[in-house]
């Protein structure tokens, strides 16, 4: 059987200088034994994996709304591609994949219902108490939330994915964090994370906006990396299925974007001097990003998404619902906290009413949501 010292042995002997191995870990806040044959971040994933806030994941937004059709991305799945894009280019890249791994699988934990909606309305309504931000609720529940271990609350996972959480940087992530500080800028592994996100959630938006109806092939003629790639795949396969052609552009560019980012990131890591761990702590700057072609394609493809699908106006009335049910529930929550379960508090007996009314709302899935929402508006429902 292969231990875990076999497996950290063949780290330092695999990974490059700059990347960090299980060895060169800070540890994790409470102490515990080293498992027999895992790594500490193979352990952290499975913690991730294991918890019940990612299976949560399973019935929450991306996009689409759970209800309206079984072929659309949730977190859950979302969380997976991610993690399997980070996870082949960190092996590529000769990166740490159990990290980044983790990291990817952790990264949506401390989301909302009904997406990005949900979260802006927890944070307006959160505004005289701290706001509300989804990484920092991921942060949350792997440091508080979670219980299934009787010697600390959370998960105990390591320092290094609980930064690349704290860290996790995009166009809808700027976590700030007071109870933590980490040194240095984020190891490349987290780095890796936030693009690996980018590139997932816009491809398959695009896929799940296709699939619905609200994108068209048509108008994404105006995007240049969509045009050039289907056109490319309509000539190596001329008598395809649409829904064939649609895949495999989606594919093709998904791997476009890849190999830019680790030719890229590998570019700037030798201009740079990049050497050690040290180096990529100290350089402050974001070693992993695609080339000046490939960020400008990219962002007027993130522009058509942003313009096309999430401001579409279907998408813009389920924003609206779920304005209306958390606005219901946080209020009557708060109004009377006696109408909760008993164990909706368990373990945050320091927490305002608020904060834990917050935490309960965030931990819903859509479905429960709607089904809580019918239970407390609706005088037919069973309560």
């Amino acid at each position: 059987m292969l231990s875990r010292q076999e497996s950290e042995s063949r780290e330092h002997e695999h990974l490059a200088p700059y990347a960090i191995s299980a060895t060169a870990s800070n540890g994790r806040q409470v102490p515990e034994n080293e498992c027999k044959f895992r790594t500490c971040y193979q352990r952290d994933r499975d913690r991730i994996i294991h918890s019940s806030a990612f299976r949560r994941l399973e019935y929450k937004t991306q996009v689409f709304v759970n209800h309206e059709g079984d072929y659309y991305r949730t977190r859950l799945t979302h969380s997976l591609e991610v993690a399997q894009i980070a996870r082949s280019m960190a092996r590529t890249m000769r990166l740490n994949e159990d990290l980044s791994e983790a990291i990817a699988l952790a990264h949506d934990l401390g989301h909302t219902p009904f997406g990005h909606s949900g979260e802006e309305v927890l944070n307006r309504l959160l505004k005289e108490h701290g706001g509300f931000e989804h990484n920092r609720q991921s942060f949350r529940i792997v440091t508080l939330l979670e219980h299934r271990y009787p010697d600390f609350p959370g998960l105990n996972l390591t320092i290094e994915v609980l930064e690349g959480i704290a860290k996790h940087v995009s166009e809808y992530d700027h976590p700030t964090f007071e109870s933590m500080r980490f040194n240095g800028h984020p190891t490349i592994e987290a780095q890796l994370v936030n693009l690996a996100d980018e590139i997932a959630y816009s491809n398959h938006d695009l896929d799940d906006g296709l699939q619905s109806g609200m994108l068209s092939f048509e108008g994404l003629s105006a995007v240049k990396i969509w045009q050039k790639t289907c056109e490319d795949v309509v000539r190596d396969h001329p008598k395809a299925d649409p829904k064939v052609i649609k895949v495999q552009t989606i594919r093709r560019i998904i791997h476009a974007l890849v190999a830019d980012v680790q030719t890229e990131t590998e570019s700037r890591i030798q201009s740079n001097g990049i050497k050690t761990l040290d180096d990529v702590r100290r350089d402050g700057k974001n070693l992993v990003g695609f080339s000046q072609g490939m960020h400008e394609q990219f962002m007027e493809l993130k522009r058509y998404l942003f313009k096309n699908l999430y401001r579409h106006y279907r998408v813009e009335r389920m924003a609206h619902k779920a304005e209306t049910i958390i606005e219901d529930l946080f209020g009557t929550y708060q109004r009377n906290p006696r109408i909760l379960p008993p164990d909706a508090f368990l373990g945050r007996e320091d927490s305002p009413l608020e904060r834990k009314i917050a935490d309960y709302i965030a931990g819903m899935t859509d479905r429960f949501a709607l089904d809580e929402h019918a239970k407390l508006f609706d005088p037919h429902a069973r309560v």
